[in-house]
């Protein structure tokens, strides 16, 4: 990304940039639209637009916390697409949202023996 500005993306993928959004957010409840359109590689507008749309629809939610937003989401919301029927936000997220050593690309966690 070069002076804010998100690089070019040819071709498909297979999440949509409201998934990503809400992964993001998922990940970090406090996050800043700043910083979510650089994790998700968006503009902050296009960021601003998807939370709107995710806030009209009732995924999403936020309140005011001094300067930042702490932002609420819906688990048990059903996905939009007839093709998910049933499905809940918490059942995408369950696939998207995962720690950071694993984003990385360092595996899982080895937890220790007790």
């Amino acid at each position: 990304m070069a002076d804010g500005v998100p690089e070019p993306h040819n071709g498909w993928t297979f999440l949509t940039n409201h998934a990503r959004v809400l992964a993001s957010i998922a990940d970090n409840h406090n996050a800043r639209v700043r910083d979510i359109a650089a994790r998700c590689r968006l503009t902050e507008r296009a960021v601003q637009k998807i939370i709107v749309d995710l806030e009209q629809n009732g995924y999403l939610s936020h309140t005011r916390v001094g300067r930042v937003n702490r932002y609420s989401i819906d688990p048990d919301r059903v996905l939009r697409h007839p093709a998910e029927a049933g499905l809940t936000v918490a059942s995408l997220l369950s696939v998207l949202v995962r720690d950071e050593d694993e984003r990385r690309g360092f595996g899982e966690h080895v937890r220790p023996d007790t």
